[in-house]
């Protein structure tokens, strides 16, 4: 009897699971949320998740598992079956890190979901999905910017717990990143950010050159495309409430030291590579886009 009823149960399961994968939402999606996750299956925020997904049928999680080695996969399934007009699971067979969970969550999202407003944050909750939909509805109150981004400013009545104990690297590294930027950035690493539809195929469809730097890849695509001055025009930072540092989410200070050359590299990429070598150079390209 104990063998028939733990098959029953096994089958109960299967069938939800079955049913989660082949459910084809009525609701339209307004806003949508990519979440990368690797090796999250001891720390996954499970109840918080699944508590926003059904209070927020209008926001869609995407859980991208990033090739994760241990049960992450059977996890993000699990809450799938839970809230499967709102929750979805993209699987990568292979690890290919943060950057690439984001740009395969973003690209399967805009493909397709109706989404207006797409964007991702971190599967640590450092930044809690109800900030990041305060987040978007403000961004709906300012719609010239495309792209809205979270941003940790110690400020009075915000609870911004940082770890201060790489202060003087972030420093260093920040000042790189504003003046490669030659923009007034107070954060541009934060995990919590937001875009309009239209922006996501040009920002996402090429992988990015750096795992941890993507972010600073992405303003840098923006300004390639739209000008210098798009950041200024185009992105809005929003001052978070609250955020926190969570656990081993932390960058190891080997790569930490990589950073300033990454960096270095993203500039010649974007900024010397792309640019035309001369007067000639800029006319033959001219002539060649109007060609096409």
């Amino acid at each position: 009897m104990k063998s028939i009823h733990t098959n029953s149960q096994a089958s109960s399961i299967d069938q939800l699971l079955q049913n989660a994968l082949n459910y084809s939402p009525q609701i339209q999606h307004q806003y949508a949320i990519v979440v990368p996750c690797y090796n999250e299956e001891s720390r996954f925020a499970y109840e918080e998740f699944k508590n926003f997904a059904q209070h927020h049928p209008e926001v869609l999680l995407c859980l991208v598992n990033d090739g994760s080695k241990d049960k992450t996969l059977a996890v993000l399934r699990g809450i799938q079956t839970e809230s499967p007009n709102n929750i979805v699971v993209v699987d990568m067979a292979q690890n290919g890190g943060k950057s690439e969970a984001v740009r395969q969550g973003m690209l399967f999202v805009h493909k397709n979901y109706d989404s207006k407003l797409i964007g991702f944050l971190d599967a640590d909750l450092a930044t809690t999905p109800e900030e990041w939909l305060l987040m978007a509805k403000y961004k709906e109150n300012h719609p010239k910017f495309g792209a809205i981004v979270g941003s940790r400013i110690q400020r009075l009545g915000a609870e911004i717990n940082r770890d201060d104990s790489r202060s003087l690297a972030s420093t260093v590294i920040k000042k790189i990143i504003k003046t490669i930027l030659k923009a007034n950035f107070q954060d541009t690493q934060c995990g919590a950010k937001i875009f309009q539809r239209n922006l996501v195929p040009f920002l996402f469809k090429n992988q990015f050159q750096t795992p941890w730097l993507f972010d600073v890849e992405i303003f840098l695509r923006l300004q390639e495309k739209f000008g210098k001055t798009t950041l200024q025009r185009g992105v809005l930072e929003y001052p978070l409430l609250h955020w926190s540092e969570v656990g081993d989410s932390r960058l190891k200070l080997k790569d930490t030291i990589k950073i300033p050359l990454q960096l270095l590299g993203l500039y010649y990429h974007y900024q010397v590579k792309s640019k035309p070598k001369s007067i000639w150079d800029n006319k033959k390209s001219k002539f060649v886009l109007h060609q096409n």
